[in-house]
């Protein structure tokens, strides 16, 4: 199940048809650019207006009957590394998608085949034209074993995907744009997917090329993806957008809303409860999460650790961070036990890093954090956000690799880091918090215990901080630091905090930060 999609797919109710043209051209990000950039200088037409009728009615079960059939998968012959197989249209994904195969010297549509797939006790398929698009596709590998056809990837949904390295299970997802997301005042805008290119690969080869169309009320553009399969599945991201006028968009709609936040390299994650939540949910499992915390490496030097929460109410918080160096959501709890969950191993899941390519300039990343009741909805949206807004109708290009990894890929991105916050009532004076934060990493560890690092704390103007310790925490082989705050009472305004251990002169640990609510 696909979470987040629901108001994106109510929200975005074919798209304007890609025409080949010479189907003798180089496909190359330039050659999608000039075609987003003429769709961008005419009105966003939705392609959920040429589904037809039969697929828009479909209701869960219905739909679940439709499965692709596994041998007619693209590439199948010529023993080539990759294959596609493609979702159908219909219940939430309402938004046709049209997909070409492209070599350097080819270029052809792939047409809608309806014996591609099985419909059970269905009765629609003599009523769908062949015309019609899919509603995206999964991309096959031998990731995990020889001769053994893992699913690498998906593409499904508005402009969502999610990928796999080595031995993980599907958790957070990523984004081509998020437009508007997490403002309080203006509803937040889906863009599409709604032309893929697939590069068909050689064999022999280790990586697969595609590029996409992207398109929404107010932008268009133009996407590159190289992906390379393994350990850490690492994609090269290259894009180029084009706003449409002002004149343009209202035109179509006349209540559609300004771009007052453009998120670049969105992604989309869950987090019902961990270790640092004080919202309690009846659940036998002691930790449900795709991700517990947003990672990022400013350009002054500093690494911060902001912990994810499930509020009660939406939450975005703002960073500043110009030029920004990295960014990601992890998964730090990497044990069978913090879980307890033999179907839905989040153990398994996947950390995804977004390193820039070159300076992104002005800007800050955003959290988002909406309040949910249970873990089948992604309620976390991390992103970078420039300061301004691109110019209408000038190409706007930024690029970055994603690094979708476990392992020690948190030790690599950040060696001395928190490993986990605890939160509760102070038993001595109710009026009180007190934090818990395990900090862990090869130089704290080369502290002697006699002579504890000195945290450096910083609280909000509506609390108070009462007290603070560091102490080590020889069970863990960690510096545990506990932070005694109290807040303004009855204010309902957050109270923020950050701790950075210190040792002599030297910073020593990523600097943990956090938003803390009223329970």
């Amino acid at each position: 199940m696909w979470r987040g999609l629901i108001l994106a797919v109510a929200a975005m109710t074919v798209a304007n048809t890609v025409s080949l043209g010479d189907e003798s051209a180089v496909v190359d990000l330039n050659y999608v650019a000039r075609q987003a950039l003429d769709r961008a200088r005419r009105p966003f037409r939705s392609p959920s207006l040429d589904l037809p009728s039969v697929l828009r009615t479909l209701n869960y079960d219905q739909y679940r009957q439709i499965r692709f059939r596994r041998g007619q998968a693209l590439w199948t012959s010529g023993d080539l590394p990759f294959r596609v197989e493609f979702f159908h249209p219909g219940y939430l994904y309402q938004d046709p998608v049209h997909l070409y195969e492209f070599t350097s010297t080819h270029l052809q549509r792939i047409r809608f085949v309806r014996d591609f797939f099985d419909y059970g006790n269905l009765h629609v398929q003599n009523n769908l034209p062949t015309d019609m698009g899919y509603a995206g596709f999964r991309i096959l590998y031998q990731l995990n074993a020889t001769n053994v056809w893992d699913e690498l990837g998906a593409f499904l949904g508005a402009s969502y995907f999610r990928l796999l390295g080595r031995d993980q299970r599907y958790g957070q997802s990523a984004r081509g744009l998020a437009i508007n997301c997490g403002e309080a005042t203006v509803p937040e805008e889906f863009p599409l997917f709604t032309d893929w290119w697939l590069g068909k690969p050689a064999k022999g080869d280790t990586d697969l090329v595609l590029y996409a169309l992207l398109d929404s009320v107010s932008c268009t553009g133009a996407y590159e993806f190289h992906i390379d399969p393994g350990n850490i599945t690492a994609v090269d991201v290259s894009a180029i957008l084009y706003f449409r006028s002002r004149k343009v968009v209202l035109s179509a709609d006349t209540n559609a809303p300004a771009v007052n936040t453009l998120g670049l390299a969105p992604l989309t994650s869950m987090f019902w409860f961990g270790k640092n939540s004080e919202r309690k949910f009846d659940d036998y499992r002691p930790e449900v999460h795709d991700a517990d915390g947003l990672l990022m490496k400013l350009n002054d030097g500093r690494t911060l650790w902001s912990p994810l929460d499930n509020p009660a109410s939406l939450r975005n918080e703002v960073f500043p961070a110009p030029n920004i160096k990295g960014f990601g959501l992890l998964q730090r709890e990497r044990d069978f036990a913090d879980y307890q969950d033999s179907f839905n191993r989040y153990d398994l899941e996947p950390s995804v890093w977004i390193q820039p390519h070159g300076n992104w300039g002005p800007g800050a990343i955003h959290l988002v954090e909406l309040s949910s009741v249970w873990e089948g909805e992604d309620n976390v949206v991390a992103f970078w956000a420039p300061a301004t807004n691109p110019v209408p109708l000038q190409p706007y290009r930024f690029g970055y690799t994603m690094f979708w990894e476990m392992g020690d890929a948190d030790t690599r991105l950040s060696p001395n880091r928190v490993v986990s916050t605890r939160i509760g009532v102070d038993p001595a004076d109710s009026t009180c918090r007190i934090f818990m934060l395990d900090f862990k990493g090869q130089e704290l560890g080369h502290i002697p215990l006699f002579d504890p690092p000195r945290a450096i704390v910083n609280c909000g103007t509506n609390a108070t901080l009462v007290n603070t310790q560091v102490f080590p925490c020889p069970e863990l082989g960690a510096w545990r630091v506990e932070l005694k705050m109290r807040p303004q009472l009855p204010s309902p305004a957050p109270v923020h905090l950050d701790c950075t251990l210190e040792y002599g002169t030297n910073i020593v640990s990523e600097t943990w930060t956090y938003q803390w609510n009223q329970p």
